[in-house]
């Protein structure tokens, strides 16, 4: 069986017993997390989240790319969340290459160019949440008054860190 498939079959049993279908749309918290995509991490967990509470914003090392703050920018201007989190964590795979190495591997398995993309590594795990932070807090199009706050998210121990 295709994941795919064990996915609707797991759908059909929640949906079964759903009941929060009259939430708001916009977040009851008000609060926008931008986080890696990485398997190990459940937002909704490790933040003691329920369904309708934040935005929950994901991608490869949680980064505040041109797409990320787009879905802030919504978040915040037409949603109404008033903070936003930035997470990112320890032993996270965005650590361990350069746009050169994954620019180098693409060109030798695909006929396209891939110099044009800028994958968002980092090899220093405090200061790229700092970088974050900063882009967000930086958009002319998030206020001022939007509280942004950055961690780390200790994948072995579960522990949140804050970035000054």
């Amino acid at each position: 069986m295709s994941a795919a498939q064990e996915f609707v079959e797991a759908n059909q049993r929640y949906a079964r017993q759903f009941s929060k279908g009259d939430l708001p749309m916009p977040p009851g918290r008000k609060v926008a997390v931008l986080t890696c995509m990485d398997a190990r991490i459940d937002p909704a967990k490790q933040l003691g989240l329920q369904e309708g509470d934040a935005h929950v914003i994901r991608n490869a090392g949680g980064r505040a790319s041109e797409d990320a703050l787009r879905s802030l920018i919504i978040s915040q201007q037409l949603l109404g969340t008033q903070e936003v989190v930035v997470i990112h964590h320890t032993d996270c795979g965005m650590l361990t290459f350069s746009n050169a190495d994954l620019h180098k591997q693409l060109g030798e398995h695909f006929d396209a160019d891939p110099s044009g993309i800028d994958f968002l590594p980092f090899n220093d795990l405090a200061e790229s949440v700092r970088a974050d932070v900063a882009a967000v807090r930086e958009s002319p199009f998030i206020p001022a008054n939007i509280q942004v706050s950055g961690f780390i998210y200790d994948v072995r121990s579960g522990q949140l860190q804050a970035v000054d």
